[in-house]
């Protein structure tokens, strides 16, 4: 198969270096509620880096802040994922939790908040992968599934992937597919930086900030986008990005896709100066191959 979004096509802005998120620390993941036209955005908190603290956002379409609430311990913030509850029509975040070293050896979901604080003790954690650990989920509502980035007892990272509703009520007996992460980016030393799951394909977006010596800004960064078949574990696409190459810092953050019958992709960036980071996100707006 094909994946649904050519990653070559250019990338179009679509929030530019917005300074309304509630840390003044980079994004580090993002996913959309298409039904209620939000945005959530993960934090990590100045100070909770070891501790795993992240600040969730819900922001509008345009960037615009409409609240924060806190999670304490729950991990680094790599995906995230968005479930629409069909008994109720509530909204439900999936994320980390249970963090160790700053990541979360489970999952999670839960309701957002308005400046609610919530601990490891406010949730059920969720522990699908007996022996794996840096558990980190992503949502997939066109398809109905749940992936979960995991490594194993080698320490080799990997994606699990289930049908929602039977992840959501802990059945996780028989997943859809289990592939090794693969072709983030061609040198294997550079940060994988988030993922996103949409039916058959997971997106990933690895790299790093600028550096005066290993990355410098007059070669436009280290940034890639990839795409990754979990039918056959293959890659499908491996494509390097310079989009916001003119930010200063430009850290890669975060990748999430939207839309149903024509999808498209979303790349995060962080940008600006220590303690006052800004953030800003890239559509990948062509046609699929």
């Amino acid at each position: 198969m094909t994946a649904p979004i050519n990653l070559a096509v250019p990338s179009d802005r679509w929030l530019w270096q917005k300074a309304t998120l509630k840390e003044s620390t980079v994004l580090q993941s993002f996913a959309f509620d298409e039904k209620n036209k939000h945005l959530y955005v993960l934090q990590v908190t100045a100070t909770g880096h070891t501790a795993g603290d992240l600040c969730l956002n819900r922001l509008d379409y345009k960037g615009n802040r409409l609240g924060a609430m806190y999670l304490k311990g729950f991990g680094h913030g790599v995906s995230m994922g968005i479930q629409h509850d069909a008994e109720d029509g509530s909204t439900w975040i999936w994320t980390e939790a249970d963090a160790e070293n700053g990541y979360g050896q489970g999952v999670t979901r839960f309701h957002f908040k308005d400046g609610a604080v919530r601990t490891g003790a406010d949730v059920r954690i969720r522990k699908p992968i007996p022996d794996s650990t840096n558990n980190q989920p992503s949502v997939c509502t066109a398809s109905g599934r749940i992936a979960i980035r995991y490594r194993d007892k080698d320490n080799k990272p990997r994606y699990r992937v289930w049908d929602l509703a039977r992840f959501t009520a802990r059945d996780y007996a028989d997943p859809i597919a289990d592939v090794a992460q693969v072709g983030a980016h061609p040198d294997p030393k550079i940060p994988f930086q988030g993922y996103a799951l949409y039916r058959d394909t997971v997106f990933q977006i690895a790299g790093t900030a600028y550096d005066a010596k290993t990355n410098p800004v007059a070669e436009r960064g280290n940034a890639y986008v990839s795409s990754l078949d979990i039918t056959t574990g293959e890659l499908h696409q491996q494509e390097r990005t310079e989009a916001g190459h003119t930010l200063v810092y430009r850290e890669p953050e975060g990748i999430a896709v939207r839309g149903a019958a024509d999808p498209k992709a979303y790349i995060g960036f962080g940008s600006g100066e220590l303690g006052a980071r800004r953030f800003s996100i890239f559509v990948k707006d062509g046609e699929g191959a």
